[in-house]
This record gives C-alpha cells, sequence and structure tokens, in this order.
C-alpha cells in the first residue's frame, strides 16, 4: 500500500422485517457508514460470519428466530458487534431487558433522524476507542525522547535525513540492523513524525511468540477456532487499524504466513483465524530485522515478494562501535533517565571514565549502554560517576584495547594496577576521603598508601573529581 487509502467505513446492519423501517434507516446512515439490510434474524447471523459488522440495528419481534435470541447468539460469539435494539413503545421493558444481555441500547420505532444518526456516531466511536485502548495503555510507558535518537555522528544523523523525508509517506519502511541499535525507538520516530494525533502504534515482536500462536497474534481468531479459544480475539493488525504496526524481527515469520502477511500488506485485508469473512484494514508497515534478508531469500527461507514489499525504503542503523562520538550524549541522557526514575541527583560522569567507555565494543550496543548506565545510577553515591565505578571487565577490555600493539606492556600487570587503584578509592569514598582512615581499613601503613596514591594516578582522579564537580 504505496498511496495512503482512506479508512474502511464502519458498517452497520439493520435487520428488520418492515421493508419501510429498513430504507429509512438506511436513508439516515448511508452517508457515513456501509448499510446492509437483512428481513430476518437467519440472514442476519450467515452475514456476520461472512463481514465485518460493527453495529447491528436489530428488531425485537422477527418472523422465525427472534431478536432476543439473535442477540444471544450474537454476544456469545462476536461480542465486539454492538447491538441496538429495534421495539415499539409498548415493548420497551423487553429492550431494557435486552440491554442486560448486552445490547448496547435500543430505539422505538418512532425514532428521530438525529437521534439514531448521533447514537451510531457514539456507538461506533467507542468500539474504536476500546480497541485502542486494548493496546495504547500497554504504549503509553515506551514514549522515548528524540534526543536519544539523533546523536551526533554522521551515520545517525543520515539516518534521521531519511526519515524526516519519509516519515509522512505512506510507504513501507525496513529497519535493519544488530540487536539493541534502537530499532524500535526509530520506528516510534516515524510513526511521531508522521501520524495524526491518536493513531495507534502496536509493536509485535515475531521472534518472542511461539509459532502456533503467531498467525492468532497477528490476525486475530474466532471463538472456537482452536482449543482455548474461548473468545473472539483481535489481532494486532485489527488493533493497529488507522495506525503503524512495527513487525520486530521480521525474519523470524514462518514461511507459510508470509503470504497471508504480503495480502495484508499490499490488499489491506486478510481473515482471522477460524473465520472466513474479510477484514479490511488500513496500516502502515514498518518492519526491523537483525537478520539478513536477502541471504534468507535465496536460502528460500523468506519471500522474495514479500522481501521487495518490505524493502521500499531501507534504513540501516549504525553499531554503537560505529558511532563512538554519540556515546557521551548517550551516557547523559540515560543518566537524566534514572536519576529520575530513581530521584538520584548525577550530574555526568568524568572523562577518564568516558574514555574507559570508548574501548570497548559494545556488542550489545545502546541497550547494553543503557543497561550499564542504569547500574552505575543506582549504585554511585556520589555526584559523578568515576572511573572506580566502571565495572572492572569494562577496564579490562580498554586495558588491552589500548595495549594491543604495544607488545612491550605487561597488560596483566596494569590489570592488577587498575582492580588496586579502584579498591582504593572505592575505599577511600567509604572513608569520606579521610587518607589515615582508609590506611587503617586497608591494613596498610601510610606511606605505603601515599606510595600507591602516587604510583597509580590516584591524586590525578580526584583532582579531576574536584575539577568536575
Amino acid at each position: 500500500m504505496n498511496k495512503k487509502q482512506s479508512m474502511p467505513r464502519p458498517t452497520v446492519l439493520v435487520v428488520d422485517d418492515n421493508e419501510s423501517i429498513r430504507d429509512t434507516l438506511e436513508a439516515i446512515l448511508k452517508k457515513n457508514y456501509t448499510v446492509i439490510k437483512v428481513r430476518d434474524a437467519e440472514k442476519a447471523l450467515n452475514i456476520i460470519k461472512e463481514r465485518e459488522i460493527n453495529v447491528m440495528l436489530l428488531d425485537i419481534k422477527l418472523p422465525g428466530m427472534d431478536g432476543i435470541e439473535a442477540l444471544k447468539k450474537i454476544k456469545e460469539q462476536y461480542e465486539d458487534i454492538e447491538v441496538i435494539m429495534i421495539t415499539v413503545v409498548k415493548d420497551v421493558e423487553t429492550a431494557v431487558n435486552a440491554m442486560k444481555l448486552g445490547a448496547y441500547d435500543y430505539i422505538t420505532k418512532e425514532f428521530s433522524y438525529d437521534g439514531v444518526a448521533n447514537l451510531i456516531k457514539r456507538v461506533v466511536e467507542k468500539q474504536r476507542n476500546s480497541r485502542e485502548l486494548l493496546y495504547l495503555r500497554s504504549e503509553m510507558e515506551h514514549y522515548m525522547d528524540i534526543g536519544f535518537i539523533i546523536g551526533k555522528s554522521r551515520k545517525m544523523k543520515r539516518v534521521y535525513d531519511v526519515i524526516q523525508k519519509v516519515a509522512k509517506l505512506h510507504t513501507t519502511i525496513l529497519i535493519m540492523g544488530e540487536s539493541g541499535t534502537g530499532k524500535e525507538l526509530i520506528s516510534r520516530v516515524v510513526h511521531k513524525e508522521g501520524c495524526k494525533d491518536n493513531e495507534p502504534f502496536v509493536v509485535v515482536n515475531l521472534a518472542s511468540i511461539p509459532e502456533y500462536l503467531m498467525e492468532s497474534a497477528l490476525f486475530g481468531h474466532e471463538k472456537g477456532a482452536f482449543t482455548g479459544a474461548f473468545k473472539q480475539h483481535f489481532g494486532k493488525f485489527e488493533l493497529a487499524n488507522g495506525g503503524t504496526i512495527f513487525l520486530d524481527e521480521i525474519g523470524e515469520l514462518k514461511y507459510d504466513l508470509q503470504a497471508k502477511l504480503l495480502r495484508a500488506i499490499q490488499e489491506g485485508e486478510f481473515e482471522r483465524v477460524g473465520g472466513n469473512k474479510t477484514i479490511h484494514v488500513n496500516v502502515r508497515i514498518l518492519a526491523a530485522t537483525n537478520a539478513d534478508l536477502e541471504k534468507r531469500v535465496k536460502q528460500g527461507k523468506f519471500r522474495e515478494d514479500l522481501f521487495y514489499r518490505l524493502n521500499v525504503i531501507p534504513v540501516r542503523l549504525p553499531t554503537l562501535r560505529e558511532r563512538q562520538e554519540d556515546i557521551p550524549q548517550l551516557v547523559n541522557f540515560f543518566i537524566d533517565k534514572y536519576n529520575r526514575e530513581f530521584k538520584k541527583n548525577i550530574k555526568g560522569m568524568t572523562n577518564s571514565s568516558l574514555e574507559i567507555l570508548s574501548y570497548y565494543t559494545w556488542p550489545g550496543n545502546i541497550r547494553e549502554l543503557e543497561n550499564l548506565v542504569e547500574r552505575l545510577v543506582a549504585i554511585s553515591d556520589g555526584d559523578m560517576i568515576s572511573t572506580e565505578d566502571i565495572p572492572i571487565e569494562y577496564h579490562c577490555y580498554g586495558l588491552v584495547s589500548s595495549q594491543i600493539k604495544e607488545s612491550n606492556n605487561d597488560v596483566l600487570q596494569l590489570a592488577c594496577d587498575t582492580f588496586e587503584k579502584n579498591f582504593i578509592l572505592k575505599t577511600l569514598e567509604k572513608a569520606n576521603w579521610h587518607r589515615v582512615d582508609a590506611a587503617e581499613i586497608l591494613g596498610i601503613p601510610m606511606s605505603t598508601l601515599k606510595y600507591k596514591f602516587k604510583k597509580l594516578g590516584i591524586y590525578d582522579v580526584i583532582k579531576e573529581k574536584r575539577t568536575v564537580t
């Protein structure tokens, strides 16, 4: 769907044996809704098996199966269909009882045009809002500041330039990159920049869904479709209708479902599991992968036609090791975030600490960096995160990386010195920076502690801490 389609019109099913009433209701509603008319409940039940119905106007008195019996069957199988009963004035009590069975409201056969139009409008809005709330409430916590994405590196600026150009276009985007590079966050930026107010954003992590549940998760299922399907279930595509669906780890989608996804993308339609009626949606597709999809196509594990449909606008995210210059900005971003969460007031990280992080290759990318900063903010007691706060494995990696070309250096000794230096600094901190007390805790003479200060460069660390604070 390269060109944005209009939202599917809600469908109203009018069930009444009086042709005049059917025609009148159609005249009132046809401007804003698709209207289907039938004269009995049996035909209505057949239609809702084949078509997606939003609202039903159901007469209580019908030939054959009456409206109350039909209401019970509808609510048992299709609880999302909102039913409004039609009754004569003398049967209002019956209509009220019908509401206890799940009917939304009732109208009498002496209805007003405006009254019916406004009632249907309220019902459709309520239905749309309830579907969105199923997902949107859980999504609010994921909001992230756009500053997290941009950075100062050329590679990230190029990514953001592409996003600005395509965000408002209703086109499919394939986001590629290693795990932890921020693929979901980029998709949220695309949605935020390109959507109108209140359009849903639905995330589907295909790698976390068991294969036997994947079709139901994406496209929903009808009651009784399989063991455990106790009621009708809306899939992620229906919840995303009118907005954006983000398909994370698209390479994990099993092959036999790829054709159904292709149809949903191209035609905007699908069927729920166990159903045969066509559901129409207007959804923007954002997909992400850390796999080489072209390689999977050649291996016969991924459909070529689906790959080209997804790869309309390719966006490749750089690894953190490719954007090392962004580390200080990202560190400050996460410090601010976890200061708020943990009610701390850490002002930043010392330059020597940032230098240690710059040597690391970050196999977990931004996610790993965030986890580290979260831990450091949680355990730090001072105003600044300094070298002694950085876990020893990062020091060791930095030592190996920085000394790798200098074969004369004793890397093991450097690692031992680093551990000793950090241990002394932690002890000093616990002793409120009183050297005599620190020497006593360490069990060494004051002269030895002074020697260690000079040898290990502890004076420089203390000086840096005082300068930045």
